[in-house]
């Protein structure tokens, strides 16, 4: 299986609600003894056991507009054949801060890193692991949402989903995605 953390390259951007996918990334390698690394899929990547299961973990550095670039050099590499084989976590608007979802295919609700994604894979029936970051305030625009830090209260939040999402994933690769969502989908926020 292989996992991508959505969100974009650089200092300026870690601990940004758009860079939620990658801290679940980073925290799956940190658990497993793994660390992210430079590779040639335009992505930093590395692979972990977990429970015997191999899992390829990556963050591509291209950013999250252009996910698809590296996405589709590291199903490549890693011989992704079945899209249900690759998970892509990602921070979701439509989703109140906190909350995680689990979802296999279907709508893209305005994600360019997942619509750059489908278009390189010809499919969007990969899996998802939504991490819910809010709406912005009307004030603000959702581009401007994602790119900044979130207020302490909300980063406390997700410093657990984050967590959960890292839980997701390991039950995705041990029990299955439809034992993921039976799970996590019918959690709340603060359950």
């Amino acid at each position: 299986m292989l996992v991508v953390g959505l969100g974009n390259p650089g200092a300026q951007y870690e601990g940004t609600r758009h860079n939620i996918g990658v801290e679940v990334v980073e925290l799956l390698a940190s658990r497993h003894g793994g660390r992210l690394r430079k590779s040639k899929e335009l992505a930093l990547t590395d692979e972990v056991h977990v429970g015997g299961r191999r899992l390829a973990l990556a963050f591509p550095q291209t950013y999250m507009n252009l996910s698809g670039d590296a996405v589709g050099l590291l199903v490549k590499r890693y011989g992704i054949e079945d899209p249900a084989h690759l998970v892509v976590v990602h921070d979701e608007l439509d989703l109140p801060v906190g909350r995680l979802k689990l979802k296999m295919g279907g709508g893209l609700a305005g994600n360019n890193g997942l619509k750059s994604i489908k278009a390189h894979l010809k499919s969007a029936e990969f899996g998802r692991v939504r991490i819910g970051i809010g709406k912005p305030p009307s004030s603000q625009r959702g581009a401007d949402h994602v790119l900044r830090h979130p207020t302490k209260a909300e980063r406390t939040e997700l410093d657990v989903v984050v967590q959960e999402a890292a839980d997701a994933v390991e039950l995705i690769l041990s029990d299955g995605f439809e034992a993921a969502m039976n799970r996590y989908n019918a959690r709340r926020a603060g359950d």
